[in-house]
C-alpha cells in the first residue's frame, strides 16, 4: 500500500476559496428570495409573530417554552379576535340597514302661494239630466213614505201632475225596482216575526241588496242609519244617471259670478285667468285658483292681508236634497300640479261665518335608492297614472283601484278618470256592477289588491299645515250696508241673508317655511373610520398590519397549494408504470444526468431562506495543518 500526502493549502488559495463560496451563496440566496416560501406553517407562524405589528402576537412564540402561558395568550388573541370580528358584523349590519340623519332647515324667501279649490257643496240640478233626476226624487219619495211614513215635500209643482212615462224613465224605475230600499231587522232580532210587538221601528236596520248577474251571490249593503242608507242609495243610482250622459261637458254649467261674490289677492281683484272649472259629482261646481303654473301667484308677506279673500255665496238653490246634507262650502289647499281630492283633505265653511285659514309650509325630501321605498316621479311604480297630474300617493291608490274596477267589473267607476277604451259604469250596460264594485271596494279597503304596497311616497312632497279661526261676519252693526252693498252688485236678494253668504281669507303665517330633509347616517367614509377604530382598539394596529394579515393567508395559501402539489408528485413516482422491455432504471442518475433522452420531471420544493452560516468561514477540523493517507 502507498500512502497520499496532502499538503497545507496556501493561505491566499483559501482565502479565495472562501470568498468564492460565500458569492455563490449569495447568489443563490438572491435567485431563490424572488419567490420566498417557507418550509412548514411552523415557520411560517413563527416568523409572522416575531416582525408583526399586531400587538400581541409576539407573545405567542417568545413564551413558547412556557405551555401555559402560550395557552394563555393563544386563547386571549383569538377570543380577542373574535370579540374585534363581531364588532364589525354589527357596523355592516348598522351600514347595510341605510339609516339616515334628519335635516331640518328653516328657509326665508318669497313663497309661491298654492292651489285652492273652493266647491258649492250643492249639486246641481244640471238640465241636461234634470228629468231622470225628477224621476228619480219621485221614486224616492214613494219609498220614504213606504218605509218611514214620510211625506218629503216636494220643491216641483208638477211632479203631482200626470206625465207621460218616456223609455228613460220606464228603464229608470226598472233598475230602481231591481235595487230597491229594504228594512231588515237588526241581528240580535233576526229571529223573531215580523208583527211581533217586542219589534219596533227602531230596531230595523235599512239598506239594499246587490246581486251577482245570475242572481246567485248577493252582497247586503246595510246602515245602522237611516240618513247614510238613504244617502248612499240615492247616490248609487245618481251615479249611474251621470254615467248615461255620453259627454260630460254637457255638465259643465260654470256659474262663477252666482257663486263667487268677491275675490282679492294681495289687495288686487282676481278675474277669469286666476281660475279653472270642473264639476264634482257630490260637491258640485268647483273652481281652483292660482292653478295656471305660467303665472303663479307669490306672497312676499304674511297676513291676511296679502293672501286670498273670497266672499261666497252658500244658499243652495235648485239642489239635491238627498244628496247634499249640508250647508256652505267646502275648501282645499294643495299644491299645483296635484288634482283636488276634496273627500280626503278638505274642509267645510260655515254660512255667515268668516273663516281665516293661516298656512305653513313644509316640505319633505326623502333619500331614494336603498334608503328608502319612495319614489321619484312615479315611473318606478307598477300602477298607470290616470290622472293628468304629477305623481302623488293618492293619485297612484285611486290608479290602481280603477285599474282593477275595470278588469274585474269590466267598467270604471264615475268618481275617477276613464282609462283608455273604457266606459263609465251604467246598470244599463252593465248590469252587476254595483256588487261587483262593493266587493271589490271591501277587498281594497283590507289591501288585498295589494294598492297600499303597490304605491310608493314620493321622495320629494310639499305640504300646508293648517290652522282656522272663525268669526260671525258680517257682524250685527254692518249686516244692513253689507248686504245692501250685495244686493246692488251681486244681486243678492235671498230671504236668510245670514245663511247664504260667508268669507274665506287664506294666508301664510309666517315668512319661513321648513325643509325636512334626509342625509346618509353611515357613509363609506364612516364605516372605514369605525372599523379602524375597533382595529386599534383591540390591537393597536394599522392599515399596514391589516396588510400583513393579508400576506399571512396568501402565504399559507400558496403553501397549502406547494405541500400539496408535491404529495401528488410524490404519489405518481411511487407508483410509475411499468418499464419497457430491456429497459434500464435511471431514475437513480436523473439528477446527476439531465442530459440523458429520459423524460425531465420537475419538483416543486419549498425553500427556506436562511442566514449566511458562519461556520462555512471557520476550519472545519481542529487543524488544517495535518495531512489525510489512506493505506
Amino acid at each position: 500500500g502507498g500512502s497520499v500526502k496532502t499538503g497545507k493549502m496556501p493561505d491566499g488559495e483559501k482565502t479565495r476559496q472562501c470568498k468564492q463560496e460565500e458569492q455563490q451563496q449569495q447568489k443563490e440566496e438572491e435567485r431563490e428570495g424572488l419567490i420566498e416560501f417557507y418550509g412548514s406553517y411552523q415557520e411560517l407562524f413563527q416568523f409572522f409573530c416575531s416582525n408583526t405589528t399586531i400587538h400581541g402576537a409576539i407573545r405567542l412564540v417568545c413564551s413558547k417554552k412556557n405551555k401555559m402561558k402560550t395557552a394563555f395568550w393563544s386563547v386571549l388573541f383569538f377570543l380577542t379576535f373574535g370579540l374585534m370580528y363581531w364588532q364589525f358584523g354589527i357596523l355592516y349590519r348598522e351600514y347595510f340597514s341605510y339609516p339616515v340623519n334628519l335635516n331640518l332647515n328653516l328657509n326665508s324667501d318669497r313663497l309661491t302661494f298654492p292651489a285652492v279649490t273652493l266647491c258649492t257643496l250643492n249639486p246641481y240640478r244640471y238640465s241636461a239630466i234634470r228629468k231622470k233626476l225628477d224621476k228619480l226624487d219621485q221614486i224616492t219619495h214613494q219609498t220614504l213614505l213606504d218605509l218611514y211614513d214620510y211625506n218629503m215635500s216636494l220643491a216641483r209643482s208638477d211632479w203631482s201632475a200626470p206625465s207621460t212615462q218616456t223609455r228613460s224613465s220606464r228603464s229608470l224605475l226598472h233598475h230602481v225596482q231591481r235595487h230597491p230600499l229594504r228594512r231588515q231587522k237588526r241581528d240580535n232580532l233576526a229571529n223573531l216575526p215580523e208583527n211581533s210587538p217586542s219589534v219596533d221601528k227602531n230596531d230595523w236596520k235599512i239598506g239594499f241588496v246587490l246581486c251577482s248577474e245570475n242572481n246567485k251571490d248577493c252582497f247586503h249593503q246595510a246602515y245602522s242609519s237611516g240618513v247614510d242608507a238613504v244617502r248612499e242609495w240615492y247616490s248609487f243610482h245618481y251615479i249611474n244617471i251621470l254615467a248615461q250622459m255620453p259627454d260630460a261637458k254637457a255638465l259643465d254649467e260654470s256659474d262663477f259670478e252666482n257663486f263667487i261674490y268677491a275675490c282679492r289677492f294681495n289687495e288686487a281683484t282676481c278675474d277669469k285667468a286666476n281660475y279653472t272649472h270642473f264639476h264634482h259629482p257630490l260637491y258640485g261646481n268647483c273652481y281652483t285658483f292660482n292653478d295656471n303654473s305660467s303665472s303663479l301667484w307669490t306672497s312676499s308677506l304674511p297676513g291676511i292681508n296679502n293672501g286670498l279673500s273670497l266672499v261666497v255665496r252658500t244658499e243652495q238653490n235648485d239642489f239635491i236634497p238627498l244628496l247634499s246634507t249640508v250647508t256652505g262650502a267646502r275648501v282645499m289647499v294643495h299644491d299645483q300640479n296635484e288634482p283636488a281630492f276634496m273627500d280626503d283633505g278638505g274642509f267645510n265653511v260655515r254660512p255667515g261665518i268668516e273663516t281665516s285659514i293661516s298656512m305653513r309650509k313644509e316640505m319633505t325630501m326623502r333619500l331614494g335608492g336603498s334608503y328608502s321605498d319612495c319614489t321619484e316621479d312615479g315611473s318606478d311604480v307598477p300602477v298607470q297614472n290616470l290622472y293628468s297630474s304629477r305623481y302623488t300617493e293618492q293619485v297612484c291608490i285611486r290608479s290602481c283601484f280603477q285599474l282593477n274596477m275595470v278588469e274585474r267589473c269590466g267598467c270604471a267607476y264615475y268618481f275617477y278618470p276613464l282609462p283608455a277604451g273604457a266606459e263609465y259604469c251604467d246598470y244599463t250596460k252593465h248590469v252587476a256592477w254595483g256588487y261587483c264594485y262593493y266587493k271589490l271596494l271591501a277587498e281594497f279597503k283590507a289591501d288585498v289588491l295589494g294598492c297600499f304596497h303597490k304605491c310608493r311616497k314620493p321622495c320629494k312632497m310639499t305640504e300646508y299645515q293648517l290652522s282656522a279661526g272663525y268669526s260671525r261676519w258680517p257682524s250685527a252693526v254692518s249686516e244692513d250696508w253689507v248686504f245692501y252693498m250685495l244686493s246692488q252688485q251681486n244681486k243678492y236678494n235671498i230671504t236668510s241673508k245670514r245663511n247664504g253668504v260667508a268669507k274665506v281669507n287664506i294666508f301664510f303665517e309666517e315668512w319661513n317655511y321648513k325643509t325636512n330633509g334626509e342625509s346618509p347616517a353611515f357613509t363609506v367614509v364612516t364605516l372605514l373610520s369605525q372599523l379602524g377604530n375597533q382595529w386599534s382598539l383591540w390591537f393597536g394596529s394599522s392599515v399596514l398590519s391589516v396588510m400583513e394579515l393579508a400576506e399571512l393567508i396568501l402565504d399559507f395559501i400558496a403553501i397549502t397549494f406547494i405541500l400539496a402539489l408535491r404529495w401528488f408528485r410524490s404519489r405518481q413516482q411511487l407508483s410509475p408504470p411499468g418499464p419497457p422491455p430491456n429497459s434500464h432504471d435511471n431514475t437513480a442518475f436523473q439528477d446527476e444526468a439531465p442530459g440523458l433522452g429520459a423524460p425531465h420531471r420537475f419538483t416543486v420544493e419549498a425553500v427556506v431562506t436562511m442566514l449566511p452560516s458562519y461556520n462555512s468561514l471557520e476550519p472545519r477540523g481542529p487543524s488544517r495543518d495535518g495531512e489525510v493517507g489512506h493505506e
